[in-house]
């Protein structure tokens, strides 16, 4: 069995398992460069729970490499990118997501690519063509940008109107998760657009504290208001 093959097996088991958190330190027996490649290919696996725990995956494995050689992250970080572009003919699949898992693995990471991240999302007169055509793609970014703000929500403030757009998006996914990452900045000016969706039954699927739960557009836009509710007055 090639190292590729016996690497993708281990590691799939690992992430297939209920109790996979606890045995995620047994990724430092595997250099990080040769996680990688592997992570690419489970992101597409036929188990959800599995395609989501790449993602955490793959941040930590992104910030081990940071700590090592900072332009090999960047480098995993570009090849992150060439999977979102069209041109590439690999849809990106996992990746929005994966990026903000590296991003808040390593603070030079998400300074650098934060930006670029939310870009995908948002295109007006000065769009420079990174937003996404494709609902279920952008679906990864919205969610993305609401992880990214839950540990360092100064790099996403920045792109609060961009969330604010997304909470119109005929999507009923993209508009649940912007309100989502909106509620996370505690975004007071978002109060009214979000009141909004509390008639929008749409359903939606969300991974959050390491599990995958059913839930509706209203439902979470109750929830982004009752956060931004908290923010002392």
């Amino acid at each position: 069995m090639s190292r590729f093959r016996r690497i993708k097996k281990e590691l799939r088991t690992l992430l297939a398992a209920a109790d996979w958190r606890r045995h995620l330190a047994e990724l430092e027996q595997w250099e990080p460069g040769n996680l990688v490649s592997p992570l690419f290919s489970l992101r597409l696996d036929r188990d959800e729970n599995v395609r989501w725990r790449t993602a955490v995956v793959f941040g930590l494995v992104a910030g081990r490499i940071a700590e090592a050689n900072m332009e090999k992250a960047r480098v995993l970080m570009r090849t992150f990118m060439w999977h979102m572009n069209e041109e590439s003919g690999n849809l990106g699949w996992g990746i929005p997501e994966a990026m903000a898992e590296a991003m808040v693995n390593n603070t030079r990471l998400a300074d650098e690519f934060s930006s670029i991240l939310a870009s995908y999302v948002y295109c007006d007169s000065e769009c420079d063509g990174n937003y996404l055509d494709h609902a279920d793609l952008r679906r990864g970014v919205f969610w993305g940008l609401g992880r990214l703000g839950e540990v360092r929500p100064e790099l996403v403030l920045p792109s609060e109107r961009f969330l604010l757009a997304g909470l119109a998006d005929q999507d009923a996914h993209n508009r649940a998760l912007a309100a989502r990452a909106l509620g996370i900045l505690r975004a007071s000016n978002a109060v009214s657009s979000v009141n909004k969706l509390l008639q929008d039954n749409g359903s939606v699927r969300i991974f959050e504290d390491d599990s995958v739960r059913e839930t509706t557009v209203s439902a979470m836009a109750q929830e982004a208001l009752d956060a931004i509710a908290e923010v002392p007055k």
